[in-house]
């Protein structure tokens, strides 16, 4: 079986688990029902992450039994990291289960964020993989030395849990994963890292078939066992390819720009205002533009657009100079900023207008 074939499989895995989720006679057809915080407006069921989930992980036995597309693939990078693949396929593992668990009956934050905590200090310590340098253009790697261990750790945290805020929006996480973890495929093929090659592109082609019935309307959510687990792999994978010499830090920042800018600014505007930011809200960019008026299906393709330009400033920044790299991040930066004046300034008009927001 060839890597494309696996990759296929996992797509029609997905594609047929995920339907077979969304019918009511599903043992496993639990609704999520709309609040005065959600963006939905009928129960939907929000177990499709399961699919998913499940299918990556019957495609990941199938390509290890037959060596596809190497050897030992499945140990991450014997090179450098020789345990580090099954790591972070067991930690993957174990918080599918509990977000399962919290999705059925949930669960205290404490006690989700201490087994993120677990599983984020398993692979770092157990693996051995750390963020011990950032690369600074122009300037050079700073050395983080004993700050490596915590800040990766942290860093690993917050891709899990920003995951799970931008998972707000029919087709907005599922879009996400398609392209950024199908780019960070692309990037492994390059540098031929089998792992982190094998594991994007199952992740990606999986989520394609997801994207099938999760597109507005949509007909089912991803759910905590979806978000989470996805979070936790591309935090861990953007570690490992940054220990492994794939790229430096900022080329996978770039690609899930879109969540990474928005949740670390939404959330430090709720912390600036005293807000509890592990309470439910819509007060991310992409939820302001769908309530002002834009709707799910503008605004998606918005952010889908935008999406596959972080990928293209990705590309152009791994072939840069140190000094187009520089410029390359900064135009990148005010981007965004600019995107969210505009949002904001849009907020106002409707309040002119005499049309009332309520995050």
């Amino acid at each position: 079986m060839t890597l494309l074939g696996v990759g296929g499989l996992v797509f029609l895995l997905t594609w047929w688990a995920t339907g077979r989720l969304c019918t009511p006679g599903s043992r496993l057809y639990l609704l999520d029902y709309p609040n005065a915080r959600s963006l939905h407006e009928v129960p939907t069921p929000r177990t499709g992450g399961l699919a998913l989930v499940g299918s990556v992980a019957i495609g990941l036995v199938l390509a290890a039994l037959w060596e596809v597309p190497a050897k030992g693939w499945w140990l991450g990078s014997p090179q450098s990291s020789p345990t580090a693949g099954l790591w972070i396929q067991g930690m993957a593992f174990l918080l599918a289960l509990v977000s399962f668990w919290d999705d059925r009956a949930g669960l205290p934050v404490s006690l989700r964020l201490g087994v993120q905590l677990i599983a984020a200090v398993a692979v770092v310590s157990g693996a051995g993989v750390t963020l011990s340098s950032i690369t600074m253009p122009a300037v050079g790697n700073v050395q983080l030395g004993v700050a490596a261990v915590p800040l990766t750790v942290l860093f690993v945290l917050w891709m899990t849990n920003l995951y799970n805020f931008m998972d707000g929006m029919d087709g907005f996480a599922g879009g996400m994963t398609v392209i950024g973890f199908g780019a960070m495929a692309y990037f492994a093929w390059q540098a031929q890292h089998a792992f982190i090659l094998i594991l994007s592109l199952v992740i990606s082609m999986g989520a394609v078939g997801f994207l099938f019935y999760n597109l507005p309307p949509a007909r089912i959510f991803m759910g905590d066992v979806g978000s989470i687990s996805l979070g936790f792999l591309s935090g861990t994978l953007i570690v490992l390819g940054v220990h492994d010499g794939l790229f430096d830090i900022w080329t996978p920042l770039l690609l899930f720009s879109p969540f990474v800018l928005d949740a670390t600014a939404t959330v430090l505007r709720r912390v600036f205002h005293g807000e509890k930011i592990w309470e439910a809200h819509r007060t991310h960019y992409y939820q302001r533009l769908v309530l002002h008026g834009w709707g799910h299906r503008k605004t998606l393709l918005s952010e889908y657009a935008l999406m596959v330009l972080c990928v293209a400033a990705a590309l152009l920044y791994q072939a840069a100079t140190d000094v187009g790299r520089v410029v390359l991040l900064a135009i990148w930066i005010l981007g965004f900023v600019m995107l969210a004046v505009r949002i904001g300034l849009m907020e106002q008009r409707a309040v002119r207008q005499g049309r009332t927001y309520e995050g």
